[in-house]
């Protein structure tokens, strides 16, 4: 392979995410690289279940200093563990009279985040809500955390007409139960557990034009002289239609061992975590070229980093 000094194509198999986008921030031109986002699933926000949160909203369910408010339409904080549902609440916010929000929204209530790319989305909307959560991780470890940090409020925050207010959980149709499971676990003391209502606020279903656009980005990273380029997995799906668009898969759809780039251009794959890396690995045989330790920007910026460094630029 041979130097080059142009930005090195980047395929991130993902919906970019609104307002901001980590991966769009930490892959910009300055670092050398071209990020370009093909969707792999599409996502539908529900229309009755954002005007539900919106009358929750607008009705001071969160604005817990407003005691006329019904307990049983209010809530002590909410839990966010997508990006689609950081889309779905700022689409509400941005909806609000400006100087409303502050009183709608109070910093008196927690915006419960599972890692910095939910609290990223949160901090750009200029709230005055605490957002806390994001060194958890993942939905056992954030329940963890609130079982703690909730519990640890004053009732004034927490109590509503003798009730404890219970969350808003905001979700896809398909999602673990870790969370309300943990946090109205039997096993923990009654005055302990916290309520957790469960919202479906978009759903999920895979990208027909996938393979499409998928096709016509490598196409156009051939066509621009690109020497190597990377595409990035996020979850299963995608998977076979990535391998197959890139011609790595024989006739009963396993990886070709023997496989090899078509053009003049190299492609590296590189994953989110494990689950996919081991998927790609058990279902098509096919180990990729790096997998971030963490889950987040920075995770994969790093792999590609570290492997580009100890392999590809060695070759050039």
């Amino acid at each position: 392979m041979s130097s080059t000094t142009s930005d090195v194509p980047v395929l991130l198999l993902k919906t970019k995410s609104i307002p901001a986008d980590g991966y769009q921030d930490i892959f910009a031109g300055w670092n050398n690289y071209n990020p370009t986002f093909l969707p792999v699933l599409e996502h539908r926000f529900r229309e009755d279940a954002l005007a539900w949160l919106k009358t929750i909203t607008t009705g001071s369910g969160f604005n817990n200093s407003d005691t006329t408010v019904d307990a049983e339409s209010s809530f002590g904080g909410i839990i966010f563990t997508s990006q689609r549902a950081v889309e779905a609440f700022t689409s509400i916010v941005e909806s609000l009279d400006p100087p409303t929000r502050d009183q709608l929204l109070p910093e008196a209530l927690p915006l419960y985040v599972v890692g910095p790319a939910t609290a990223r989305g949160l901090r750009s909307l200029g709230l005055r809500c605490p957002i806390i959560g994001e060194e958890t991780g993942n939905g056992a470890a954030l329940a963890a955390f609130m079982l703690d940090h909730y519990n640890r409020l004053p009732a004034t925050q927490t109590v509503r007409q003798n009730r404890k207010l219970p969350l808003l959980f905001l979700v896809g149709e398909v999602r673990r139960d870790i969370i309300p499971r943990s946090l109205q676990s039997s096993d923990l003391l009654e005055e302990a557990r916290i309520g957790v209502h469960e919202v479906v606020i978009y759903e999920t279903c895979e990208m027909a034009s996938f393979h499409i656009d998928f096709s016509r980005a490598l196409s156009e990273n051939v066509a621009s002289g690109a020497q190597e380029q990377w595409v990035v997995v996020f979850s299963p799906q995608g998977c076979k239609a990535m391998l197959d668009c890139l011609g790595w898969l024989d006739e009963s759809g396993r990886y070709k061992s023997d496989a090899t780039d078509s053009s003049t251009m190299t492609t590296y794959v590189a994953t989110i975590g494990p689950t996919t890396r081991d998927y790609l690995i058990k279902e098509f045989g096919f180990e990729p070229h790096v997998s971030a330790e963490k889950p987040s920007p920075e995770g994969i910026y790093a792999a590609i980093e570290n492997y580009r460094t100890t392999n590809v630029t060695t070759q050039l």
